[in-house]
């Protein structure tokens, strides 16, 4: 079902009452708690008790990002009244962060909330699940998966590992992280060791670098002790929180491997069938509603981190070079190619995608850019 109909179904049917409080809550203040964005509402009782877990692949200090997983339990809890509960673990817990997609397949937890991209040894389409360099922004994923068939295309992957699949927040546009020393040229980028994922990380080892992948916990002891020279993480917000400014002063935008990166809720289809339907309705609205408010408070709460971290003056803010920008989306679509090439599957994602962001710069280029280069600033 696709989430348009889901919406239609749930606010004309029995779940007037709680889902269309939890939905509408999406409008609400972000911080507003769970038992007032439904203590007009009625709750759901199938008369059916289900106790959860859930394995996130982000540290509970990361409040925005780690937070989205307990905004959909509270909504469920306080929309079936406590009958509906799922515990949230934070990264290393229960499992280690990038072994969460594991876990759900194996009903060791029934929930993972993570980034398909940090699965991509596994298929490396599960990158478009979350986004891929020079790809599609916030505003863009979020179209193409809930209204452009990108959901069903992801689902049909994950179909392999026993899960289903929901969109479960985004960051919107990421910075390019953290370097100890600027990033001038292209060349420079030989031989730097840097933390990055996914497909991003591939382009960066394609133009020189030393490509770790690292846990959030695990960055700032490496980027301290010299094991790496620089990171990726999110943006202003979680990189201060992270500390990432004590021990590497370049900060360098924009942030190209991760134009709009969607986390996801992946859940264990067997559980996920044993749910009563109003159950599945009420998780997939919440669900809906804890993405909104994840890019929500993100974008409150970048642009007055940004100005902290560099009204001191010891943060340089440095934009990527015109060489290192060019050559990066040479060899990321290089890369994509290539892939497709050698995987039906990949190729049948890959050209969906591609039709989408040819259809969407257009548009976005011709209204979204063309306001933004000549309208923003001072008068």
């Amino acid at each position: 079902m696709k989430r348009r109909d889901f919406l239609r179904t749930a606010l004309g049917g029995t779940l007037l009452g709680a889902a269309g409080a939890t939905v509408v809550g999406a409008c609400a203040k972000p911080d507003q708690d769970a038992s007032s964005a439904s203590e007009s509402a009625p709750a759901v009782h199938t008369g059916k008790r289900v106790r959860w877990r859930l394995a996130s692949s982000f540290p509970r200090g990361l409040d925005t990002i780690f937070g989205a997983a307990d905004v959909l339990a509270e909504r469920l809890s306080a929309a079936t009244g406590g009958r509906f509960e799922i515990r949230v673990y934070p990264a290393g817990e229960l499992v280690p962060p990038f072994q969460v997609l594991d876990a759900a397949q194996k009903n060791t937890v029934q929930v993972a909330h993570t980034a398909g991209y940090y699965f991509t040894g596994k298929n490396p389409a599960l990158a478009f699940d979350c986004c891929v360099p020079f790809g599609l922004t916030s505003r863009q994923q979020t179209a193409w998966l809930s209204e452009g068939g990108g959901l069903e295309l992801m689902r049909e992957l994950y179909a392999d590992f026993g899960v289903i699949s929901f969109p479960g927040g985004n960051t919107g546009a990421q910075m390019g992280g953290w370097f100890k020393q600027p990033v001038t040229s292209l060349e420079q980028l030989r031989g730097l060791k840097i933390r990055i994922p996914g497909l991003g990380g591939q382009v960066m080892d394609r133009l020189g670098a030393t490509v770790q992948v690292l846990a959030g916990g695990d960055i700032y002891p490496a980027l301290e002790r010299g094991a790496i020279d620089a990171t990726e993480w999110v943006g202003p917000y979680d990189d201060e929180k992270l500390g990432f400014h004590k021990v590497a002063r370049f900060y360098h935008y924009p942030g190209w491997w991760e134009p709009g990166p969607s986390l996801s809720f992946l859940v264990n289809r067997k559980a996920w069938d044993e749910l009563p339907l109003e159950y599945q309705q009420l998780f997939e609205a919440a669900t809906q509603e804890s993405g909104l408010i994840m890019q929500a408070r993100y974008d409150d709460r970048n642009p007055a981190a940004l100005e902290r971290l560099t009204a001191s003056g010891e943060v340089t803010l440095q934009r990527f070079p015109d060489d290192v920008l060019q050559a990066a989306k040479s060899a990321a679509f290089e890369l994509y190619e290539e892939l497709a090439a050698q995987d039906p599957g990949y190729r049948k994602v890959y050209d969906a995608w591609r039709q989408t962001r040819r259809q969407a710069q257009r548009w976005f280029s011709t209204a979204e850019l063309a306001y933004a280069t000549s309208c923003y600033g001072e008068p």
